[in-house]
């Protein structure tokens, strides 16, 4: 999923991007209410993260703000304020669902996972890729191919991600590096190589089509063409 966190206590934002980072999840992430809100309303998202107590713009207005503009992206408000009042006041401004603070991460997948799942913000299908006979489940962490279940580790499942949501582009290896490692471009290194002949192995078993190109001097791409 690609998902926005609107969230200015910077060990909170740490904590929930490097979750959702191991989940294999894109997060962009806003400090401030006003930036959040820009990025919202510029950007396609899966889902937002938003806090209620944010500078520049407090996040009831954010979400108001939001659903002022029509957009439908599924909202889930985290926030130290969790009386019943608090909880009520979030969801009639817009909120999918409220989350009190402090919360339990594996509560928050779920509760994440679910309002996404019942929501038909733009970017729904999203979370279900296909590239010709391949599939991947986003929030199931589901590989197949013809209904054959692929077992992939976490840093594989990252890279398939990225590669099904760029199908038929030519990605770079420094494009993969900072997508999936999230590091700058290491000239020495290989292990974007070692990663994808081992993805390769398991997306395009022999006899089937391959699937997973290498583009000679540039990268790879992912083609069902």
């Amino acid at each position: 999923m690609k998902l926005l966190l609107i969230e200015d206590d910077c060990r909170t934002a740490d904590y929930l991007q490097r979750g959702m980072a191991e989940l294999g999840h894109a997060v962009d992430h806003a400090a401030t209410g006003l930036d959040g809100l820009t990025a919202a309303l510029t950007n396609d998202y899966d889902a937002i993260i938003l806090d209620r107590n944010l500078p520049q713009l407090d996040g009831l207005s954010v979400l108001q703000a939001i659903r002022a503009e029509h957009r439908r992206t599924p909202i889930l408000v985290l926030s130290a304020m969790g009386q019943v009042e608090d909880r009520v006041r979030g969801l009639e401004a817009g909120g999918d669902d409220y989350l009190a603070k402090p919360f339990s991460f594996q509560e928050l997948v779920a509760r994440l996972s679910a309002i996404v799942r019942r929501g038909d913000s733009p970017t729904a299908a999203a979370t279900r890729l296909t590239v010709g006979e391949l599939e991947l489940d986003l929030l199931g962490r589901i590989a197949t191919r013809r209904g054959r279940r692929i077992e992939l580790l976490n840093k594989e499942f990252q890279l398939l991600n990225y590669l099904m949501r760029h199908a038929g582009q030519v990605v770079t290896r420094t494009m993969l590096l900072e997508a999936v490692w999230d590091y700058g471009f290491d000239p020495g290194t290989n292990v974007i190589d070692v990663h994808v002949s081992r993805l390769r192995a398991k997306v395009d078993p022999p006899g089937d089509l391959p699937l997973l190109q290498t583009v000679r001097g540039v990268g790879y791409k992912l083609d069902a063409r």
